[in-house]
């Protein structure tokens, strides 16, 4: 591959991406996850120069990939000259400065691509101080190897040069602000705990979108609700969430949450960071996996979805299967084999609205028992409550005789107390 830059890529970082096959891994498996990690640096804002697979049954302790074979990369590299090494694992603070002091250049791992993706799309305070605090869990066991231009200045005891201090300053000062950040973040959950109470106590059902990252989950919240959410086409373009309101078919009404996607290989510490949002996947009563039908490596995606959810602990909700993207070829294709496997799946493509109705009339049925079924006998001049149940509930039967109406509804628990006075008891 030719590294050198045209005009217009002059400006982007250039990358040398490296994969380890270790024990157990197929060399198929690994070039898909490099793939996505050549995705996940042009998102970032990069460009791939080059791309080193390597071997080894188990990580090597001081280098991860060995030392013989760092030799040849660094030989690589100094004949190409890249800004920046990415492994697509992750590595140890004593591996990745072992690995610079070698290499003699940037080396990042995947999960620092990833925070630095999710540094770069926050918008809100709330995704800002969640990436702040993953970014700062990540940075502190790794202060050592950014100082290691003073470590000669460092003695015993008594002849501490300003290396250590400069060390020991700086990872108090992460503790100190990582500790403003966990209460700030504390607050976050307790204003979206309050938010949700208030949506339960009007009675709404709560979904949530979750999926793979780039499977669609935006264009689908903006194709099911008239929503305005950018949708592009690339990794974790939505962190911040964004809910929405849907009225469905029956005259439900539910709330619809859009999260951020899931990944391969998702860092653990980020998980952890996005707790406040990703509450909104374990509080909800239904949940909407959005499929990427026309991805080849449809399969692992959705058990990295799947995982992930596990991990959260929503990994027993109910779950509509959204087949997105059958406007392409693939998806086409695998829709109809996806279906046949996945309970309650319906094929849809979100950018041209094929199949939206079908998926609203799975939603209708998932939440139908949050619905009770009523015969009503309702003065006539009541006509506010009607109006209520023919624009909240999902009229079955209507009938005027006289001064009385007879009707037959599903209604939303939210709407018993005003009906029941007038309940048909006979």
């Amino acid at each position: 591959m030719d590294p050198s830059p045209s005009k217009s890529e002059r400006w982007q970082e250039s990358a040398l991406l490296v994969g380890v096959q270790q024990r157990g891994q197929t060399r198929a498996d690994l070039e898909e996850t490099l793939e996505e990690l050549a995705q996940l640096t042009a998102t970032a804002g990069g460009r791939v120069v080059g791309q080193i697979i390597c071997r080894a049954d188990v990580p090597h302790p001081g280098h991860f990939i060995g030392s013989g074979k760092a030799a040849e990369i660094a030989e690589w590299i100094q004949e190409h000259q890249p800004d920046t090494v990415i492994f697509d694992d992750d590595l140890s603070p004593a591996q990745g400065r072992n690995l610079e002091q070698m290499l003699k250049t940037k080396v990042i791992d995947r999960t620092q691509m990833i925070l630095d993706i999710f540094a770069q799309h926050a918008r809100t305070r709330e995704g800002c101080l969640q990436i702040e605090w993953a970014q700062l869990d990540y940075l502190l066991p790794r202060l050592r190897r950014m100082w290691t231009h003073l470590e000669r200045q460092r003695g015993g005891i008594g002849m501490h040069g300003p290396g250590e201090s400069q060390l020991e300053t700086d990872r108090r000062r992460i503790e100190e602000r990582m500790a403003r950040l966990r209460k700030e973040l504390a607050q976050v959950r307790r204003h979206r705990e309050e938010l949700r109470r208030g949506r339960r106590r009007h009675g709404w059902a709560l979904a949530s979108l979750v999926g793979y990252t780039n499977a669609g989950k935006s264009t689908l919240l903006n194709a099911l609700t008239g929503a305005h959410v950018k949708a592009y086409d690339q990794l974790f373009a939505t962190l911040d969430p964004t809910t929405r309101q849907i009225d469905l078919p029956d005259n439900q009404s539910m709330l619809l949450t859009d999260t951020v996607g899931f990944i391969r290989k998702l860092p653990h510490g980020l998980v952890e960071s996005f707790k406040a949002t990703l509450e909104e996947v374990v509080e909800a009563d239904l949940l909407i996996h959005v499929v990427d039908a026309a991805h080849p490596q449809v399969e692992k995606q959705i058990q990295a979805v799947n995982d992930v959810l596990e991990e959260i602990g929503a990994a027993g909700k109910p779950v509509v299967h959204a087949l997105n993207k059958i406007d392409c070829a693939a998806g086409r294709t695998t829709a109809p084999r996806l279906a046949r496997r996945l309970p309650h799946a319906v094929a849809c493509s979100a950018r041209n609205g094929t199949g939206l109705v079908d998926v609203l009339d799975e939603l209708s049925d998932r939440l139908r028992h949050r619905t009770q079924r009523v015969q009503l006998r309702i003065p006539v001049k009541e006509g506010k409550l009607i109006a209520t149940l023919q624009g909240n509930a999902n009229v079955l039967r209507e009938k005027y005789e006289d001064d009385m109406a007879w009707i037959e509804a599903d209604i939303p628990a939210r709407l018993a107390g005003q009906v029941a006075p007038y309940l048909d008891k006979k």
